[in-house]
């Protein structure tokens, strides 16, 4: 049985090419959009109103490391690009098939194909099979690939399949067994530490084979001014490239892990405050085009230990939207440029007819309002573990609406 089709109204729509937030509705028939702006409903719509909020397409979540389905309907995330790094890794059509058929109907999956056997960096895995399995893109996972040859031959190979390449951006033969970034902090508190510059002689090689290759590379976390240089000469060179960031590198500093904070134990590791200002500084310039959640939740056994033994990382999903929309309030962003970090710009890294409000478009639609306040609380996450460096931290800016291919989803 077919669903009626749906109309929001009286919404602030964040249109494509718009400068700031349009009045106006949305109809929506048969999973896709087909109508925007000065529309009304018909006889048997189901009318949704929006009360005034902003109407924007749902958040495309590019590099989570698990499929947490109330944490992300929570956040208005309705598409998330799976990590290969799972057990097992997605480095096998079967697996990558799987995994695409996973989150639906209310939520979809785009798996990111393992680059190599076992994520071990020396093997290639079959790139041209797991796209035909459904991956969008193909990725080093956790880890840097040091052999130079394999990295190489791997973006040749990205560049003919027409496939992104997502790449995590840290030399490990200076990283090793490192849980900080080396400077004052890591010193006083006695941790093992990696020069910042692990991240930007990792990139500087990845660039110059890209040079090469012609491949279209997405460095998923860029966050040393270092770094973010690197990417920038690239992009005025008209490269294949692209770069993400999460909010926890652009709000915080290495100042967090302060006290032995494990929920602040990240990979990369925080930085340093001219290192974050650099980070403000490209997301306005538009050197950064992503902003993703890196949500990866993990539970007491993880994290309720010595800094240097916890695991790294984040459950970030809830929190991606509200930590965003600072970037509003404080003047580095407008809000149609903040959500396209959020949506279309991850979106059209991996191809997918969504992250936008247009005609044609697959109607994945949240609404929001930017300035309801809650207090972030780790012991009340909707995510499997609740390990968030802001938790206590007070933010503005709710999921009040979502809706999945024209269906709307409890949150």
């Amino acid at each position: 049985m077919n669903q009626n089709a749906l109309t929001i109204t009286n919404a602030h729509l964040i249109l494509p090419g718009e400068k700031q937030a349009v009045k106006g509705n949305v109809r929506v028939e048969a999973d896709h959009i087909v109508a925007l702006g000065d529309v009304h409903a018909e006889a048997d719509d189901i009318v949704v109103d929006a009360k005034g909020q902003y109407v924007a397409p749902g958040l495309v979540d590019l590099g989570v490391f698990s499929i947490d389905k109330p944490a992300f309907h929570f956040g208005g995330i309705t598409r998330a690009a799976l990590m290969a790094d799972q057990n097992p890794p997605l480095d096998h059509p079967a697996r990558v098939r799987f995994a695409a058929q996973s989150g639906k109907p209310d939520f979809w999956v785009h798996p990111l194909g393992g680059a190599t056997r076992d994520m071990a960096g020396e093997n290639m895995a079959e790139l041209a099979l797991m796209k035909d399995a459904g991956a969008r893109a193909i990725t080093t996972g956790r880890r840097w690939i040091a052999d130079t040859g394999i990295m190489l031959r791997l973006m040749q190979y990205c560049a003919m399949l027409d496939l992104p390449l997502i790449l995590h951006s840290e030399d490990h033969g200076l990283t090793g067994d490192a849980v900080a970034t080396s400077g004052e902090m890591a010193t006083r508190l006695g941790l093992p530490s990696a020069p910042k510059e692990a991240e930007s002689i990792a990139i500087e090689r990845d660039l110059a084979l890209g040079r090469l290759s012609g491949a279209h590379l997405h460095f998923r976390q860029v966050t040393t001014e270092a770094g973010l240089k690197l990417i920038r000469a690239a992009k005025s060179e008209d490269m294949r490239v692209t770069c993400g960031i999460t909010p926890a590198h652009f709000m915080l500093s290495e100042v967090a892990i302060g006290e032995f904070r494990t929920f602040a134990r990240l990979s990369p590791p925080l930085r340093h405050e001219y290192d974050r200002q650099a980070c403000l500084e490209a997301l306005a310039d538009g050197t950064i085009d992503v902003i993703s959640s890196g949500h990866d939740p993990r539970g007491p056994e993880d994290k309720r230990l010595p800094f240097a033994d916890a695991q790294p990382g984040m459950a970030g999903a809830e929190t991606l939207l509200p930590l965003t929309l600072n970037l509003v309030r404080d003047g580095v962003l407008s809000l149609p440029d903040a959500l396209a970090k959020l949506t279309s710009n991850p979106a059209r890294i991996l191809n997918v007819n969504a992250g936008i409000l247009a005609t044609g478009a697959e109607a994945d639609i949240m609404i929001f309002a930017d300035d309801k306040p809650w207090i972030v609380d780790s012991a009340k996450m909707a995510a499997a573990a609740g390990n968030t460096p802001f938790d206590k931290m007070p933010v503005q800016g709710r999921v009040t609406g979502l809706f999945k291919g024209g269906k709307q989803i409890a949150i």
